[in-house]
């Protein structure tokens, strides 16, 4: 009864969690990849709780997509309703928002998505791999936690400074390869290890992701104490958002998602 009446609430399309290989999806980033293909994992979770807005979970797409579709995922070819999300999203936009915001809310399971700069401009994924293995599913499951940090603040962009060096957009890339062979083999500590890596650049390219003016949370000093206690852990998204601790025992003050597989 509770789970029907907060369904109704929010809606039937599903939530997104972003993994590591974020930013690897935008062709400013993967242009300068080495190494293509470069890759990232996106992760649907089922609807049954209301994130914090701006908070990397990709809240402002699925808002259009429920204005867009009505509430529901249209029965439709899975690579056409993301592209209609994606213009519907990215009208007028000087800096559009990266296609994976769009796949992680259509695409069922754990899909690792690989972005060649030469095929499509690197707008969208030259291949999607995606597990829907019930076991994997549940595993996954178990192993993430999320902790609430902070929503992104008003007027905060990432952007302002960018330090794009190729062979770390190179590691980014290979962050998400790394991070969807774990998850496909159930690896814990290879999985942190994944999220560390993937923070590590975002450190590096985009300093602004995590260290900040308008920022009113130290984020480092919190995301590296987690790493240090635990497999792994990175950013929702950011500014911060969540933190993603991957752990087999439970984290304090952390609760799960469950991860959403085809039907």
């Amino acid at each position: 009864m509770k789970t029907t009446a907060i369904a109704k609430l929010i809606g039937a399309i599903p939530n997104r969690l972003q993994l590591a290989g974020g930013w690897i999806d935008q062709p400013f980033v993967n242009k300068l990849n080495p190494k293509p293909p470069g890759s990232m994992v996106v992760v649907q979770i089922e609807p049954d709780f209301r994130p914090m807005d701006r908070s990397g979970i990709a809240s402002g797409t699925r808002a259009i997509a429920m204005k867009l579709w009505k509430g529901r995922l249209p029965n439709r070819p899975l690579a056409e309703l993301v592209r209609e999300l994606y213009e519907a999203e990215n009208k007028g936009k000087a800096e559009p928002s990266g296609s994976q915001d769009m796949i992680g809310l259509i695409y069922p399971g754990v899909n690792r998505l690989d972005y060649d700069f030469k095929i499509r401009g690197g707008v969208f994924p030259s291949h999607v791999e995606s597990c829907n293995r019930t076991k994997v599913a549940r595993w996954l499951s178990n192993v993430l936690h999320l902790i609430p940090i902070e929503p992104r603040p008003d007027g905060y962009s990432p952007l302002g400074i960018k330090k794009l060096e190729p062979k770390w957009v190179a590691m980014l890339g290979q962050s998400g390869k790394d991070c969807y062979h774990a998850i496909v083999k159930m690896d814990a500590k290879a999985l942190g290890a994944s999220l560390n890596l993937n923070m590590k650049c975002w450190e590096t390219l985009l300093p602004q992701v995590v260290r900040h003016p308008l920022l009113r949370v130290e984020l480092m000093p919190i995301l590296k104490a987690y790493q240090r206690q635990y497999p792994g852990a990175m950013y929702s998204g950011c500014g911060g958002g969540y933190l993603i601790v991957v752990s087999e025992k439970p984290v304090p003050g952390a609760f799960k998602v469950n991860v959403r597989i085809k039907k």
